[in-house]
C-alpha cells in the first residue's frame, strides 16, 4: 500500500485491531482499506462495523479488500458498513480508481 499510494497519501498500516485503535483514536483518515483477516481478537468486518458506529468516523469511506471472494462475504462486508468490496488479487489501477472515487465522493459530501 505504501508503494502504491505514497505519492497521494500519508499511509498508516495496522496489523491488528488493537494497533488500529491506537492510531485511529489519535488520527483522522480520508479512507480505510480494511482486510477481513487481521491479527487479534477481531476480524476486519467487526472493526468496520465499530468504526461506522462512531459518529466522528461514521462517514470515513472503507474499502473491504480481501481474498475471501464468496457472495456471503460480500454481503457481510456491505452489511458491516464497507463502502466497496474488492477481492484480491486486484490490479493497482482498479484499486487506485476505487480509492479516488471514494475520496472524491467524500469531498463532495463534505461541501
Amino acid at each position: 500500500m505504501r508503494t502504491i499510494f505514497k505519492a497521494e497519501f500519508e499511509i498508516d498500516v495496522c496489523e491488528s485491531a488493537d494497533e488500529f485503535y491506537e492510531k485511529y483514536n489519535n488520527s483522522s483518515y480520508n479512507i480505510i482499506l480494511m482486510d477481513i483477516s487481521i491479527r487479534g481478537d477481531k476480524h476486519g468486518l467487526e472493526l468496520t462495523k465499530e468504526i461506522k458506529l462512531l459518529p466522528l468516523h461514521a462517514q470515513t469511506p472503507i474499502i473491504c479488500l480481501t481474498a475471501h471472494a464468496k457472495k456471503k462475504t460480500r454481503k457481510e462486508a456491505i452489511e458491516s458498513g464497507s463502502d466497496l468490496f474488492i477481492t484480491k488479487p486486484v490490479s493497482i489501477q482498479v484499486l487506485k480508481e476505487a480509492v479516488a472515487f471514494l475520496v472524491n465522493k467524500q469531498k463532495i459530501n463534505e461541501s
